[in-house]
């Protein structure tokens, strides 16, 4: 017993001896790969329990679609309401289309973020951070020390909105600004247009969420996932829900994310012009579960060209001193209260206490 022990304490203390190396190097994942690496370090390697699920199994399920052509449009816009209101009941993801923004400036954009991450080395080292609050940052595994495993992947994240928290223009890199703080614009008003229809489709005044402030806080991130030589052992992102309200996603061609439905994850097809959206953790809370915050994970990615996915997430930029919990106005008899008040300090407290994982704040709020 004393010798399984001692060797579980050299078995971690040689893991965070990785961790901090890889760290240290400012390089990320891109950096492993463009050193020649062959196989992946084995602090990337996942649990049996994750790697069990990674066999390929083809299913024709795919996420819902919906067409925002005619939403201003009052004969039109019930029944879009309605296909929003049932996609994110039951799947908590959509694909949307017709949604306004011209499909030139999605391709700059996703440009920029694949510029930006193909950079040499020491001008990217400089923006290399662990502090997540920080305006503008890049780094590889935003939970590289709290998670049980790192996934294949690196980021860059810029916060665009509070303006007391936003980057400062001068410390967002050239190479991304003006397509970064274009995206933000576009982001946000295609959230806007959504949660009008997710308000209509449950009942509430179209602008409550917006008036809420559901979408004042937002965080611009640019995710590349390079090529991984070893993708049966490891993800490029772990199995998660998203912790805030709404997100917004523009990803390139290059497959990759897939979403929990049901027992099966079901793999999202890349769909040219398509946004992706879905619904976080504390809007499912605030809806009294009307709407479904949903696991999701990216697969680690077997092509030769990288993944880039441009996630906009939102959330509240004016708190309660009260908190808050689900709506008044969707509580009754028969909808008795699911979920209890919750504070921005219950928030934050639960986001940076571990690692990416699925609805645990969800989870510590049920009543």
């Amino acid at each position: 017993m004393a010798a399984a022990s001692s060797d579980a304490i050299t078995s971690n203390t040689d893991r965070i001896k990785s961790i901090k190396e890889f760290d240290q190097s400012k390089g990320g994942v891109k950096g492993l790969l463009d050193s020649g690496m062959a196989s992946i370090p084995d602090i990337f390697i996942q649990p049996p329990e994750t790697l069990s699920t990674l066999n390929p199994f083809q299913t024709n399920t795919s996420i819902p679609v919906i067409d925002l052509q005619n939403i201003t449009s009052q004969a039109h816009r019930p029944k879009v309401f309605k296909q929003i209101k049932e996609a994110a009941s039951e799947w908590g993801f959509f694909q949307v289309i017709n949604h306004g923004i011209p499909v030139s400036v999605m391709e700059e954009t996703i440009e920029a973020v694949k510029s930006f991450h193909e950079q040499p080395n020491e001008i990217k080292a400089k923006y290399y951070s662990r502090e997540e609050r920080r305006g503008m940052l890049y780094s590889s595994n935003n939970d590289l020390y709290r998670a049980k495993a790192a996934t294949w992947h690196d980021y860059l994240q810029v916060w665009m909105s509070p303006e007391e928290q936003s980057a400062k223009m001068e410390d967002i890199p050239e190479i991304l600004r003006k397509e970064s703080l274009a995206w933000d614009c576009c982001a946000k008003k295609v959230a806007e247009d959504v949660m009008e229809l997710l308000c209509e489709g449950i009942g509430l005044e179209s602008s409550k969420f917006k008036d809420m402030t559901l979408s004042g806080e937002r965080l611009f991130v640019g995710v590349y996932y390079p090529y991984c030589p070893q993708p049966d052992l490891t993800l490029g992102l772990t199995p998660h829900t998203d912790p805030a309200t709404i997100t917004v996603l523009l990803q390139n061609q290059v497959s990759g994310l897939q979403v929990k439905h049901g027992e099966e994850w079901v793999d999202v097809k890349p769909l040219p012009g398509a946004l992706i959206i879905n619904i976080a953790d504390l809007l499912q809370i605030i809806s009294n579960g009307e709407y479904n915050s949903v696991q999701h994970r990216v697969r680690a990615n077997s092509c030769e060209k990288p993944r880039i996915s441009v996630v906009e997430f939102m959330n509240f930029s004016k708190w309660e001193e009260s908190g808050y919990g689900p709506l008044p106005e969707l509580v009754s008899e028969e909808k008795p209260a699911r979920y209890r008040q919750f504070t921005k300090a219950d928030f934050l407290n639960n986001f940076y206490s571990k690692g990416l994982d699925c609805k645990s704040l969800v989870d510590k709020l049920k009543l």
